[in-house]
């Protein structure tokens, strides 16, 4: 993370480097995220967005695989001699366009992220493991 000429160097060989967009634009260009509003919570929010993304892939390649792995038989004729019926060719045709449209639809569902709120008072060390959050504010002292 970083905004200046001083932190260019480290962005652009970092594996993932985050710049501010409020700050130099060397920095900027030598980062591979730029976070526009230039709050360091949103440092936060983007590795958290990252990994949210992240499982939705993974369940989205999850259900169309076991999905594909189901139908593509039984759309050849794999089952005719256990169930002595065939799948029409329209059928099939429709169930694998329904297929990308459900992966499609499971990736709509990311409108509805909530961001953390990494400035609320933190329960110590649970809160973090729970959320995957990196430690960047210090502990609140009760």
């Amino acid at each position: 993370v970083g905004d200046g000429v001083n932190d260019s160097v480290a962005l652009a060989q970092a594996d993932v480097g985050i710049g501010m967009g409020t700050g130099a634009e060397i920095a900027t260009e030598a980062s591979d995220i730029i976070l526009v509003s230039g709050k360091v919570s949103d440092v936060c929010t983007a590795l958290d967005l990252s990994r949210v993304i992240f499982r939705r892939i993974q369940k989205n390649l999850f259900f169309s695989m076991v999905y594909n792995l189901l139908s593509i038989p039984l759309a050849a004729g794999l089952f005719f001699p256990i169930f002595h019926t065939r799948l029409p060719p329209t059928v099939a045709a429709l169930a694998m366009a329904l297929s990308s449209v459900s992966v499609v639809c499971s990736s709509l569902a990311l409108r509805w992220y909530q961001p953390p709120d990494v400035m609320a008072p933190q329960n110590g060390a649970s809160r973090r493991r729970r959320m995957r959050l990196p430690h960047i504010l210090p502990a609140q002292s009760e």
